[in-house]
């Protein structure tokens, strides 16, 4: 009874952040490529130690829990964090002068990403047990805090803003202008860029839909008959699982030098789906543990297809790329969540693998739409075109 009543309280806190989550994102993050990469980093990272140090004074003065879900709504009005994971990698990107270099490095921020959440959820249980809630969350803000002031201070932002234009632009043009952007994003780009665009984001908001969506169903699997892991298993479970961020960075890094990026998400798509069918029919520990195994390179499609995506836009529309896909993906994880969560509710009376079953299923998805982009005659050498096409584009403005 107290795990349904917790869950019911966990999506209706979920939505209660998605549409202010949702506009946020898409707005801070489009902006960026005239106002700059900071802006974003700032209002997120203001947002998020705004929420922690109200959960610091829910917990220090005992305040109803009902009202945790107004720090869900405060972090996402100000941005949540696929707004500031958004910039971060946009701000990467701009730094990225050869196209090898996007993958490595937006690699390197999902690996700090997978190892700060390790390190988070193995040494949180011993902060909480051992400073109490209170003290938790006001290191959370002191660390936040420490953040802010690097981003305000220390961080240069190599986006300029063209300030003649937007001065003279009222509050409703440049809200127009904000979706014209998006408009254009795709309106600009040739046929054969706009649909790789297209098949590219259907690729990776797909991909994310069943990795995430299924996340959370691992510890209900393993928990359940037969397996019934105690906590130490399920502990050992989640280190397996955090360790798929190094793996996958370490595997980016090696298979660079010797493959394109489409050949390194086929090798991620295609091992994570082995994972789930292996899941799917694990009923002891060790069969448990070996089809952990497959999921080593889970993490390489959302790095590498986030490098091919920021590869067919132009420089300055990166911003409005990681809006979309930001936008995209706050919307399909809370949908995963629930979706992945209702199937599993409905099913593991018959049959506990179901879930995994489907989700093996759902990954040929992504996988027929990379093969699509691979029929397409996508290379390394197919930028050339679009350098082309910008210096084209370029020319004539001058011109005019």
């Amino acid at each position: 009874e107290v795990q349904k009543k917790v869950s019911r309280f966990n999506l209706q806190m979920d939505i209660s952040g998605l549409i202010p989550g949702l506009v946020s994102t898409f707005i801070l993050l489009s902006i960026s490529d005239h106002y700059g990469r900071k802006f974003p980093m700032i209002l997120s990272s203001v947002g998020a130690l705004a929420t922690s140090v109200w959960l610091c004074l829910l917990c220090y003065f005992a305040f109803p829990f009902q009202l945790l879900i107004a720090s869900t709504f405060i972090g996402a009005f100000c941005g949540n964090y696929t707004t500031f994971w958004g910039a971060c990698f946009a701000y990467i990107v701009d730094q990225c002068k050869e196209h090898k270099q996007k993958t490595i490095r937006i690699a390197i921020i999902d690996f700090l990403l997978g190892l700060v959440t390790g390190l988070t959820g193995l040494s949180s249980g011993y902060f909480i047990r051992e400073l109490g809630f209170e003290w938790s969350f006001l290191i959370i803000a002191a660390s936040l805090a420490v953040n802010l002031i690097y981003i305000l201070f220390f961080l240069g932002d190599p986006v300029k803003e063209c300030s003649s234009q937007n001065v003279t632009m009222s509050c409703s043009e440049g809200f127009k202008n904000l979706f014209y952007r998006t408009y254009m994003l795709f309106k600009n780009a040739s046929g054969k860029r706009r649909f790789l665009l297209c098949l590219l984001l259907f690729t990776v908001i797909t991909y994310f839909f069943v990795v995430i969506g299924i996340a959370p169903i691992f510890i209900l699997y393993e928990l359940d008959s037969p397996l019934c892991w105690n906590e130490v298993f399920i502990g050992y479970g989640s280190a397996l699982g955090s360790a798929s961020f190094l793996t996958s960075f370490l595997g980016i890094w090696l298979f660079s030098y010797c493959m394109e990026d489409i050949h390194m998400a086929f090798i991620g798509i295609f091992t994570t789906m082995t994972g789930m069918a292996m899941t799917a029919f694990a009923s002891t520990t060790l069969m448990m543990f070996l089809a952990r195994v497959p999921f080593l390179f889970t993490i390489v499609p959302f790095s590498v297809l986030r490098s091919m995506l920021s590869k067919v836009v132009r420089s300055t529309e990166q911003g409005t790329l990681f809006a979309c896909i930001a936008f995209l993906e706050t919307l399909g994880g809370v949908t995963a969540v629930s979706t992945f969560n209702g199937i599993y509710s409905a099913t593991v009376a018959w049959y506990p693998g179901f879930t995994f079953l489907l989700s093996a299923g759902l990954l040929l998805l992504p996988a027929i739409s990379l093969c699509v982009v691979k029929c397409t005659s996508w290379n390394e050498g197919s930028y050339e075109l679009l350098i082309q096409e910008e210096s084209s584009e370029d020319a004539s403005d001058r011109a005019c």
